[in-house]
């Protein structure tokens, strides 16, 4: 009988230039505005049992681009991209940010000039690049605060637009005190040139890089 020849033994891997190198799935940049409320730390745990972003962003992979006070409120971005959180955040690219102020007792004009010509802190000079007084019926458009603010019933109270290009520390609330407005509440309006969408206290949405 002719001799048969033996089939060549079958192995479990392939030849090194057919094996399957993996596959990295490129992330789709993701931009996200949250209104956030009063009382909500700007991070996704804590220890001690306080509401953070996990109580209302379920969306894996993104991180805050920046700060917002606990007792701060408004627009804050979340992002799952670096480069454009750090465009977002870092304080050498002086993004605009503008906020809605609530302050004891009503501005003056010299008091506005005070916070655009700039004034002394403990950490060094902060001005506002833009400064100036709200109609007193803004806080009808806004949303209640919970819990709401203390009221004096022998001092009113004012609205200010105040606009920085920097962000250190509770800067804002430090700058109305320094010219003798202390600051009741404090809603983040704007970043660059995005305005908070129509959101309602711890509701978000994605929004476009391209309207930073």
């Amino acid at each position: 009988m002719p001799d048969i020849p033996k089939k060549p033994a079958l192995s479990t891997r392939s030849p090194a230039h057919l094996r399957q190198r993996p596959v990295t799935v490129a992330r789709r940049p993701m931009l996200i505005a949250l209104n956030k409320p009063y009382g909500v730390l700007t991070q996704f745990t804590d220890a001690q049992g306080r509401q953070t972003l996990a109580d209302f962003v379920d969306v894996p992979g993104v991180y805050p681009a920046g700060r917002l006070d606990r007792d701060s409120e408004g627009l804050l971005l979340l992002t799952n991209d670096g480069r454009l959180q750090a465009r977002i955040a870092h304080p050498a690219n002086k993004l605009a940010k503008t906020y809605w102020v609530q302050v004891e007792g009503i501005a003056s004009h010299t008091q506005l000039q005070q916070l655009i010509g700039g004034i002394m802190l403990r950490d060094g000079p902060a001005r506002a690049t833009h400064v100036e007084l709200l109609p007193p019926d803004i806080a009808l458009s806004l949303w209640h605060r919970n819990p709401p603010i203390r009221v004096r019933q022998s001092i009113p109270t004012s609205w200010l637009a105040l606009t920085i290009t920097e962000g250190r520390n509770r800067q804002v609330r430090r700058m109305t005190a320094a010219v003798g407005l202390p600051t009741l509440r404090l809603i983040r309006r704007q970043i660059g040139r995005l305005t908070m969408p129509p959101l309602m206290p711890g509701q978000w949405c994605r929004v476009s890089a391209g309207d930073l």
